[in-house]
């Protein structure tokens, strides 16, 4: 035996729109409370039937979620500023040609627990690339966190004193993508390497670490002060990543140059 159709109540227009914005409310659809009416008068004129103009409905609350949810995930990953991919001129730089960075904007390195090192003077255009390659993560729904390193190893240290270094570690190593900006600008001493190297470990082979650095690899030691630790970080910085050399010529230099022009 089928089950009885559903009883419809007839009820008036501005009813309709009561019971739709309680509903709503309920619901937690923000975007069909706003647009609902608006919707139903497109719907009205392109004579769509009930089942399509549910659809529509649907659809433009759904879409509106995701550009929430997009714009919540770049919020959190804490950016310094804003800086996209498309606004990167990858002329001025032969080692990443643009199949690369189209490439690395995928994300697929990320799902991989690939790192990323950014290798090359101040003003070449590192952060620029770290925030946009962790800008267009966050956007795909991925979990990312922006931090210098100097930034990084006094939260640590902080939490360290604390009793709630565990708690924090466990946070980072939940993210998907930790985006590690100024590795190698100040030294740092060895209760702050060793910190920081637990976050590393933590992560290795299992989720991506993206860092850019001005100091050339032979150079970390100056960073890390023990030699031991300094190849350590390196080995696992290093292994199966994805390296960028950003070269010397300022990029910031340029492009400051040409706005002006």
């Amino acid at each position: 035996m089928s089950a009885p159709a559903p009883a419809v109540t007839a009820m008036s227009e501005a009813a309709a729109q009561a019971a739709i914005t309680a509903a709503c409310k309920t619901l937690f659809l923000p975007t069909i409370r706003t647009q609902a009416t608006e919707l139903a008068q497109a719907a009205a004129r392109e004579r769509l039937t009930h089942t399509a103009y549910l659809a529509e409905v649907l659809a433009v609350e759904c879409d509106d979620r995701e550009s929430r949810r997009r714009a919540r995930r770049v919020k959190e990953a804490k950016f310094p500023r804003t800086k996209r991919l498309e606004d990167f001129d990858t002329t001025v730089m032969p080692d990443l040609p643009p199949a690369t960075l189209a490439h690395l904007a995928t994300g697929t390195w990320i799902d991989a627990g690939q790192p990323l090192v950014l290798l090359g003077d101040s003003g070449t255009g590192k952060s620029h690339l770290l925030i946009g390659l962790g800008t267009a993560a966050a956007e795909q729904g991925r979990r990312v966190r922006y931090i210098t390193t100097a930034a990084l190893v006094n939260e640590l240290t902080e939490a360290a004193d604390t009793n709630q270094l565990s708690r924090l570690i466990g946070r980072y190593a939940r993210l998907d993508l930790l985006c590690l900006d100024e590795l190698g600008y100040v030294s740092l001493d060895a209760r702050g390497a060793e910190l920081l190297f637990q976050i590393i470990t933590e992560r290795e082979e299992r989720a991506s670490i993206a860092c850019a650095t001005n100091a050339p690899f032979s150079e970390w030691g100056a960073t890390f002060t023990d030699p031991r630790l300094a190849a350590a970080v390196v080995d696992r910085l290093t292994f199966n990543a994805h390296i960028i050399n950003t070269g010397t010529a300022s990029y910031r230099l340029r492009t400051t140059q040409e706005q002006r022009s």
